[in-house]
């Protein structure tokens, strides 16, 4: 039977990082994986998990709840006829694909070079949502042919090594390639389902061995996927509110600027400076 006392600290600290994730989530429209993982990872290093399982766990537990909250965000914004569901149906194979070979490489490594890997790529998601412009276009149309084959596993790949969802890399990826801001946001929570369910099926069958949390199953942490969700579905709104109050781009340079500070801690945790 697990502690009480450590279940309601982890309840604690869970229900913070939920409430923080989905606000961020409505107010910001970012995914709450690029959240959650640092989040988990810092709260379970303070309750003395420091295995060297700890960033799987991190990161099979956020795309855990990504299922829950992009099949959420697909289903509001198909209500709206937003979802471009030609560029999901062409692109899903290989972003399934890539999700499983994310999944069977990060099952083989360990914390500290998932914490490297982390930490470079959401460098390079913070640099891009501080610098990036709108108008950037690399093409007028989503590619088809050897660059779409190349692309789509790419975007699944580099989702699961981050524990994130479709929105971080494939709305990025469909602007340049000229597709609305609005139904690049829509397709791209259902990148984030074609992303998590092969993963976390895969991940509920990871050893994590001993030094884990109570009731993980496989990587997946239930404690930490049922408090998040909880709390996200509460604050979420809450964040969407703000959105419409108040301009959301500086708000997101802000956020580009704490993201690069937090990808950069963990690499200097990764590297012991």
């Amino acid at each position: 039977m697990p502690d009480m006392s450590l279940l309601l600290a982890m309840g604690a600290l869970l229900m913070i990082i939920g409430a923080f994730a989905g606000v961020l989530a409505g107010l910001l429209g970012v995914g709450g994986g690029i959240v959650l993982v640092p989040a988990f990872f810092y709260a379970f290093q303070t309750l003395g998990y420091e295995g060297p399982h700890l960033m799987q766990m991190c990161l099979a537990t956020s795309l855990a709840t990504i299922i829950v909250t992009s099949l959420r965000s697909v289903h509001s914004h198909n209500k709206k006829g937003a979802v471009d569901w030609a560029i999901l149906r062409t692109w899903a194979p290989g972003i399934v694909i890539g999700a499983i070979l994310g999944m069977l490489l990060v099952a083989q490594l360990r914390t500290n070079t998932l914490q490297i890997i982390f930490g470079t790529l959401a460098l390079i998601v913070g640099l891009y949502m501080g610098f990036g412009r709108a108008h950037w276009r690399v093409g007028q149309a989503m590619p088809a042919g050897v660059v779409r084959a190349t692309l789509s596993p790419a975007v699944g790949f580099l989702s699961v090594l981050m524990g994130i969802g479709g929105g971080s890399f494939g709305v990025p990826l469909m602007s340049l390639y000229n597709t609305p801001i609005h139904r690049a946001v829509a397709t791209a929570a259902g990148f984030g389902v074609l992303i998590a369910v092969p993963s976390v099926i895969g991940f509920l069958f990871v050893d994590m061995q001993s030094g884990k949390p109570p009731l993980t199953l496989g990587a997946v942490n239930l404690v930490a996927f049922f408090i998040v969700i909880a709390m996200t579905l509460v604050t979420a709104p809450l964040g969407v509110k703000l959105a419409h109050a108040m301009d959301p781009k500086p708000l997101k340079r802000v956020f580009a600027v704490f993201l690069v500070l937090v990808a950069l801690n963990m690499l200097r945790k990764a590297l012991g400076w």
